[in-house]
């Protein structure tokens, strides 16, 4: 079952990392900014230091580094629990989560920061820029969550 999840979470990375490729290779994104693609959704270069939403800037090398070690020893984690577990719900969500984590860690690697593209917004109303591996990690974390929150209890052991 587990190398279902390493699977998805190998096919998180390679599309994640290609559009990256592409933002940066093909489109120049940092070079001419932004690109409207509807009204309500744009390609919008912003090269992100911190964690989600820019929280946590590791702005110099130090903090860059152990933040990428930090992250790096989370994706670890998710890892080995992967190995162990059964649910093919809960497989898929690890899944989710280790393909984003290594693809933003690789960024954190190769630039300094996470590549992100992806912007929607609302009128004036604008919504955090992010990429496919941060679109994977939360849809792995929602799906876990609403496993735990939606688990029945086993049956209760007394001692």
């Amino acid at each position: 079952m587990a190398n279902r999840g390493y699977a998805l979470a190998a096919l998180v990375l390679v599309l994640d990392q290609i559009s990256k490729y592409w933002v940066l290779e093909v489109l120049h994104l940092p070079t001419i900014g932004g690109i409207d693609v509807w009204p309500f959704f744009r390609l919008t270069f912003v090269g992100n230091v911190g964690v989600s939403m820019g929280l946590l800037a590791a702005d110099n090398d130090l903090s860059r580094w152990l933040l990428t070690a930090v992250t790096a020893g989370i994706a670890l984690a998710v890892a080995l629990w992967l190995r162990r577990e059964k649910h093919p719900v809960d497989v898929a969500a690890l899944g989710l989560v280790l393909g984003g984590a290594i693809g933003n860690i690789l960024d954190r690697v190769r630039f300094g920061y996470v590549v992100d593209f992806l912007h929607f917004f609302w009128q004036q109303y604008s919504f955090w820029v992010f990429n496919l591996a941060d679109a994977a990690i939360t849809l792995g974390v929602i799906l876990l969550l609403g496993r735990a929150i939606l688990a029945k209890p086993g049956p209760q052991h007394t001692p």
